[in-house]
């Protein structure tokens, strides 16, 4: 790996990993929470939802914490399925109602079972080098025995090929550590060092301009690829060239 190539990314990397990333980005909505299942609850969802303009996705969030009351965790805590009229209005692209209300259901059994994500995600984190097995059982345990067809493919699933860019956004956010004020780092059961990066046409497009990726597509074959490159720059924190890959990406245009 070129010097040049670490010096030029790590410069990016301090551009927009700063507070002046968090306004005009989904993850501003989630900065308004101080409390660990506030912020996973409504992190997951936003991220879940995080796919077209950002305004858009930041507006759909707006409208999703009006529904909560301003409370994720109390609100999955106390739903119920005869509530389901409160959320008939809710619709982000092709996530809607049905969708938003499976979704509050199974965090509020999941928080019933492990009492936070963090204890769902960080045993498989443990026993892995990188997030697949940790995303994959991820999505078993979510999606649980009996899901809807249409619901299952709002949770990326690695094993047939997804990137999983989404998810690996939640998790950076609540695992990273660093005196920027932009991830979290809530989380202290999962090493930064085995994040994976959030690939998309945009940091894969920057990825492959730096040669940190040949693969063609953006796929987990490319972010195991990826991967590896960013831990060559930097092991114990790869995942902080995300935010060079990414806001280079879309530095003159929305995703």
């Amino acid at each position: 790996m070129k010097q040049e190539t670490k010096e030029k990314l790590d410069y990016f990397v301090e551009k927009y990993n700063n507070s002046t990333f968090i306004k005009p980005d989904p993850i501003g909505l989630v900065h308004r929470f101080s409390e660990q299942k506030d912020i996973e609850i409504f992190g997951l969802i936003i991220a879940t939802l995080s796919w077209g303009n950002r305004k858009s996705i930041i507006k759909s969030g707006e409208n999703l914490l009006k529904i909560m009351d301003n409370e994720p965790f109390k609100f999955v805590k106390n739903f119920n399925e005869n509530e389901l009229n409160l959320l008939n209005d809710f619709k982000h692209r092709t996530f809607n109602a049905f969708d938003l209300q499976f979704f509050i259901l199974r965090l509020q059994k999941i928080y019933k079972r492990f009492g936070s994500l963090e204890e769902l995600f960080a045993p498989d984190f443990k026993k892995n080098k990188n997030s697949f097995e940790a995303i994959v059982n991820f999505r078993k345990e979510f999606l649980g025995e009996h899901h809807e067809i249409r619901t299952k493919k709002h949770v990326a699933n690695p094993i047939k090929g997804s990137a999983a860019k989404r998810i690996n956004m939640f998790l950076r956010w609540m695992v990273r550590k660093d005196d920027k004020g932009v991830d979290f780092g809530i989380w202290n059961k999962i090493s930064p060092s085995k994040l994976s990066c959030p690939l998309d046409i945009h940091s894969g497009r920057s990825a492959r301009e730096f040669n940190l990726l040949k693969r063609e597509q953006n796929d987990w074959k490319a972010v195991e690829e990826l991967d590896i490159s960013l831990r060559k720059l930097d092991y114990k924190d790869p995942v902080k060239y995300d935010f060079a890959l990414f806001g280079m990406g879309i530095e003159s245009k929305e995703f």
